[in-house]
């Protein structure tokens, strides 16, 4: 059987989209998977919910907020030995995320149960719009 080797005028024109093309879906061009989300707002909270099973919070997981984006990041290191069989796996997984106009990062809350993650980030109010009269 012979081996899949890249013909390198093949796709000589765009090399870099058939290296993603040809890349495990969900890992980005830096060798990091990005995590699964899911977001949505409720209750006048944003919400992320991040798949993270496996993972010690305190140890593998940093969440921080800066210029208005909320980053993930988690550190993945798991070995598993047997009499005659061992495993492993490691790797890095990161996600960013642009929080909503006016959110405040000292509000950011983050909990972590059975593999999911999830932060809550209080929406800011809506301002009343007021009207402005014009001296004369």
């Amino acid at each position: 059987m012979g081996t899949l080797e890249r013909q390198g005028t093949t796709h000589a024109l765009f090399p870099e989209l058939f290296e993603w093309l040809q890349a495990p879906w969900g890992v980005a061009r830096t060798g990091e998977a990005a995590i699964r989300v899911e977001d949505y707002v409720d209750d006048g909270d944003y919400v992320v919910r991040a798949e993270l099973p496996g993972l010690d919070p305190d140890k593998d997981v940093e969440i921080t907020v800066s210029g208005g984006v909320l980053q993930l990041h988690a550190e993945r290191r798991e070995e598993r030995k047997q009499e005659h069989h061992s495993e492993f796996r490691y790797g890095s997984l990161s996600r960013s995320l642009t929080l909503p106009r006016g959110v405040k990062a000292d509000d950011v809350k983050a909990t972590y149960d059975k593999g999911i993650l999830t932060v809550t980030v209080p929406m800011p109010r809506e301002q009343e719009t007021q009207r402005i009269s014009i001296e004369k």
